[in-house]
């Protein structure tokens, strides 16, 4: 509570510039889309952006992992965000964001909170109520993605604490989910390294989830992992085996990969695979309805650097059968990065919303033939 009193001192409707700055100008220049397609800055100033939530009135919740969590609103249509609202700070790496109900669900690496009747008190905050809080504290890996299923539930996951190890509490490489009044948590899939993305696929409902793939075996391997699951409990692989008939040099032993569930599909390797939206809405062409869009974030420890991009899943029969580029220039030919996209958000009117931790931005991509 004193903590959000003194933030009041802080907390201010900002007034968002109406056009780029220059250096966001000099991004967007050298970005490349599908023609008819068109991306501009939603809304800057929002360091560390990571994962988005959209609530019932418009208003764009960030989650970060500086500490912070934002709200941003474009309250006259335009297009770009003319006001933002600090909401919190000094949370521990609050990465995760969910709306539901009138209320602002954050997850911090060791517990799940929420802020009610959030978007009538931008401007002064309630104090959080602690939804859950039996979530291990480890930072590797620790900062989580959060979004409520079609049953209403809260999904979230644990990574590994580490680049590759075989952690004997239960809690570790899962994936979990809870009521929202913080009952009735289970794990629901285990073998998982270091998910920070998924949805669900628009007609069967199976969860798709995204899965970082282990360091240090080379530019090649392991290739980062796109999931599915389907309601029974499964694991994955890790740390024994990798996209599916991969085994671990160091804890695969005699382990038979055939045993584990593979991934659906294999993205390059290290390119960091996180947030990710099926795309429902009727703005974007027929082609592009209910085809998954994936956020790149783009490799630390790679020779030649890969990744920084939103790619787009094709699906046919709700399965992905190939991968293009939707979003690149993040990247530039010599290997300068100018942006790292996290997640992707569907906007009310149908564009998609991308945010940038990098930039400390949030882009807006919207079809204009």
């Amino acid at each position: 509570m004193k903590g959000l009193k003194s933030l009041l001192l802080l907390i201010a409707t900002t007034s968002l510039c109406s056009a780029a700055k220059p250096e966001q100008e000099a991004v967007l220049k050298q970005l490349h889309l599908p023609y008819g397609f068109k991306i501009s800055i939603f809304a800057e100033n929002v360091p560390s952006a990571r994962q988005m939530a959209l609530g019932e009135r418009g208003v764009v919740f960030v989650g970060t992992r500086d500490g912070f969590v934002y709200a941003v609103q474009d309250a006259d249509g335009d297009g770009v965000a003319e006001r933002q609202y600090a909401l919190a700070k000094g949370l521990y790496l609050p990465n995760g964001v969910a709306f539901r109900s009138g209320a602002l669900y954050v997850a911090e690496i060791n517990r799940i909170i929420r802020y009610d009747e959030i978007e009538a008190n931008l401007d002064n905050p309630p104090s959080p109520v602690v939804v859950f809080d039996k979530l291990p504290s480890d930072r590797h890996h620790g900062w989580k993605y959060l979004r409520f299923g079609p049953d209403g539930k809260l999904y979230s996951a644990v990574g590994a604490p580490c680049n590759v190890c075989d952690p004997q509490e239960e809690n570790y490489a899962s994936l979990f989910r809870l009521n929202p009044d913080g009952s009735g948590f289970e794990i629901i899939a285990k073998g998982i390294r270091n998910s920070v993305g998924f949805d669900w696929e628009p007609h069967t409902h199976h969860l798709f989830f995204n899965d970082n793939g282990r360091d240090n075996l080379g530019d090649d391997v392991p290739p980062d992992e796109l999931n599915q699951w389907t309601g029974s409990k499964e694991h994955y692989g890790f740390p024994y085996c990798h996209a599916g008939n991969i085994p671990d040099p160091e804890f695969g032993g005699n382990k038979k990969c055939g045993q584990y569930k593979g991934p659906v599909w294999n993205y390059k390797a290290h390119i960091a695979p996180l947030g990710m939206r099926f795309y429902t809405g009727s703005q974007f062409p027929e082609n592009y309805y209910k085809q998954l869009f994936v956020a790149q974030h783009g490799s630390w420890n790679r020779s030649v650097p890969q990744g920084y991009q939103v790619a787009q899943i094709r699906f046919s029969s709700s399965e992905p059968i190939s991968e293009q580029s939707f979003v690149s220039g993040w990247l530039t030919p010599d290997g300068k990065v100018l942006g790292r996209p996290v997640d992707i958000l569907q906007y009310t009117d149908g564009s998609l919303l991308i945010s940038d931790d990098q930039l400390g931005v949030i882009y807006r991509v919207e079809y204009k033939p």
